[in-house]
């Protein structure tokens, strides 16, 4: 079982080395903003480390929204995002499922199909895509499973990976008691856990992780999530080196004990 962090983009391989980690996420530009990602000095350092690296897509890419001057900026950014993180020999590029501000969730997940259409007039997309599910939004096309579910009945044939994350399924809704069996009859597969806490209740829709044993989730249930879904593991959690440290220590005592 590899485990790992989200980490500063500056030097992925120097953070993973502070955390013991065996696997890398960062980000490739501003996670707030619409920049493309640049080439990296480190790119042949990341391609040849013994480290898994994934890369998350910026917060501000939303391909399903019917906001012509967001959906279009981020099917293209997406496009750009996937080259940059092949450069880097990342496994997976993380992008949240979005959502619709108004109208039918149908329109939403359609732009969804639409985009990967759009990649593949560019022979498709460099790094395979990791859609993540997400913790707020009432027409959030991957919050609820039921929406999940027609997410996929419209992605799924395009070869799309899942990202599984505790805080979010936790505060939007979705109980983590048998989650991976509920997930992998939708998806058929599991990538990715980001294994986090919630520093808020269940069904909050609120997105704010917190270190392992220290919010509002049982311990136990992200260690068992991530046995039964036997995939890579990141931790999103504060406190830094220090504090993620601590909680990649934790999971590896807990799975190896």
């Amino acid at each position: 079982m590899r485990i790992g962090a989200h980490v500063d983009p500056a030097d992925p391989l120097a953070e993973a080395t502070a955390r013991h980690a065996e696997v890398v996420q960062f980000f490739l530009a501003d996670p707030q903003g619409w920049k493309d990602p640049q080439a990296r000095a480190d790119a042949d350092a990341l391609r040849g480390a013994d480290v898994d690296v994934f890369v998350h897509a910026p917060y501000v890419i939303n391909v399903a929204t019917t906001n012509n001057r967001i959906r279009i900026p981020s099917r293209k950014l997406l496009v750009k995002h996937a080259d940059a993180a092949r450069t880097v020999g990342a496994r997976g590029l993380i992008v949240h499922g979005g959502h619709v501000d108004k109208g039918d969730l149908a329109t939403g997940i359609d732009n969804w199909r639409k985009t990967f259409a759009y990649a593949e007039e560019s022979g498709g997309f460099a790094t395979q895509i990791l859609i993540e599910n997400t913790a707020g939004g009432e027409n959030a096309c991957a919050r609820r499973f039921d929406a999940l579910a027609r997410l996929w009945d419209v992605v799924g044939e395009f070869g799309v990976g899942f990202c599984l994350d505790t805080c979010h399924a936790h505060a939007g809704g979705e109980d983590l008691v048998d989650i991976v069996d509920r997930v992998k009859a939708i998806t058929g597969r599991i990538d990715l856990i980001h294994a986090n806490d919630s520093k808020d209740g269940f069904d909050s829709g609120r997105d704010r992780h917190d270190n392992l044993g220290s919010g509002n989730i049982d311990p136990d249930l992200v260690v068992a999530v991530i046995r039964a879904a036997d995939a890579p593991v990141v931790v999103e959690t504060p406190g830094g080196a220090t504090g993620q440290s601590a909680d990649i220590a934790y999971l590896r005592k807990r799975l190896n004990g």
